[in-house]
């Protein structure tokens, strides 16, 4: 299949019953809107984003350490199996998050954080986000880089520093120039790398604008419909559970192309969470770790601030690719499959048409075939970030970083380089 410009069709009452579309990638937003604005003293804005004056880098790998030997964006051996942090490894223990330390909707890049594969307050790169994948969980490069990619341009990550918040809006840490480039809201801002439906978060109307924070009624539900066996089977249930519970209760409801990002993220819970030291069993000791989630006495559980990898765990053996993820994210979709679109607000429900790959609501792909993930390309490099429509407009420098840091992990599979 051969991708142009992907778009949406929308109308004008389309856009007028949810706003937030005009943002969507595909959208030219210049025709609602003139800027992303910041979030002021909302939940995930400027004014109530933890501040760590002392940014200090992840400390990266060692001669003593090696891990998967990815250092500097660069790929590493693909090879896993090993403890994570190695025994003796100090740079690498937990470490709970302070007061003044960023942590956002993502657990998988929370642990990280809280492990130093990451900047410990929050504010990463490009280059640590590649890395950290790959030593860490031993995501394959192709996909470390699409993720990190995503994560620069999704979340309004500044492409020039290429440093982005993984929780709240850190502009004025992130950007070259504030003044320029306007809002940088980082993952939590609403309908970019965090979506409706998400598995343990709010939906950002139903969460007053918290769309990060762990929810515990949404882990034991989960925990309930998978019978703390999260996998691929139980999760793709849980998420059409999610699905629905969103349609009836959010009358701001969107499920977009980019909420094909949250299949992925659930198959991480089955593909990059579990442990060898358990056989690979993405059971409840594994994953409540990784979310930070404590069972009380009464059956609920409760957020205890400590996102961390389990003790004695060993990451996945063959690295988990774009290939992979894909056939994950597809895999899941097909067995609930829903549709794509968004809440009118007057009960009704539009859907969308988003280039070839998703058609009257939608998904157009079959197992094996390379479609998906050249959306996933699509959705990365043609998701610009939030200043595009500020005083100026960095369309090459955006299509230099994409052709910098994707070029070439992606052209066997024929996807469509950007064009300036």
């Amino acid at each position: 299949m051969q991708y142009a410009l992907l778009t949406i069709a929308l109308t004008a009452p389309t856009v007028l019953a949810f706003p937030f579309v005009a943002q969507m990638p595909g959208v030219d937003s210049s025709l609602f809107m003139k800027r992303q604005q910041s979030g002021g003293s909302n939940p995930g804005g400027p004014a109530t984003c933890p501040n760590n004056p002392n940014h200090v880098p992840a400390p990266g790998i060692t001669a003593q350490y090696p891990y998967n030997g990815a250092k500097n964006g660069a790929p590493g051996k693909g090879v896993g199996g090993y403890r994570v942090p190695a025994v003796g490894d100090t740079a690498h223990q937990f470490v709970a998050p302070g007061p003044n330390d960023i942590r956002g909707p993502c657990p998988g890049l929370n642990a990280a954080a809280n492990h130093n594969f990451l900047a410990h307050d929050g504010v990463t790169t490009f280059n640590e986000l590649v890395d950290a994948q790959q030593n860490l969980y031993n995501v394959g490069y192709d996909l470390s880089v699409l993720l990190a990619l995503l994560g620069l341009t999704l979340t309004d990550g500044d492409i020039v520093t290429e440093k982005l918040s993984i929780g709240c809006d850190a502009t004025t840490r992130t950007s070259f120039n504030p003044v320029l480039t306007g809002s940088e809201p980082g993952l939590d801002g609403h309908n970019k790398f965090e979506a409706d439906t998400s598995l343990t978060r709010n939906d950002f109307f139903l969460g007053k604008g918290d769309n990060f924070s762990f929810n515990g009624t949404l882990y034991k539900m989960m925990q309930t419909t998978t019978g703390s066996n999260y996998n691929r089977d139980n999760l793709a249930k849980y998420r059409y559970e999610r699905y629905q519970q969103s349609l009836r209760d959010n009358p701001n409801f969107y499920f977009g192309p980019l909420s094909l990002l949250l299949f992925g993220a659930s198959s991480f819970l089955y593909e990059l969470m579990p442990s060898g030291t358990r056989n690979y069993a993405p059971d409840e000791y594994t994953i409540s770790s990784f979310f930070g989630a404590e069972r009380q006495a009464d059956g609920t559980y409760t957020f205890n601030n400590q996102e961390k990898i389990p003790d004695n765990w060993t990451n996945r053996v063959k690295p988990y690719t774009n290939n992979d993820v894909t056939a994950e994210i597809l895999a899941q979709y097909l067995e609930y499959p829903v549709l794509f679109g968004g809440a009118t607000g007057n009960g009704g429900f539009d859907l969308l048409n988003f280039g070839g790959s998703i058609q009257d609501g939608k998904l157009i792909a079959t197992p094996g075939s390379k479609e998906l993930t050249c959306l996933l390309y699509q959705l990365a490099t043609q998701s610009v970030p939030s200043y595009l429509n500020g005083v100026i407009t960095p369309t090459v420098e955006a299509v230099g970083l994409v052709s910098t840091k994707i070029g070439g992990t992606l052209v066997n599979l024929g996807c469509p380089q950007p064009l300036t």
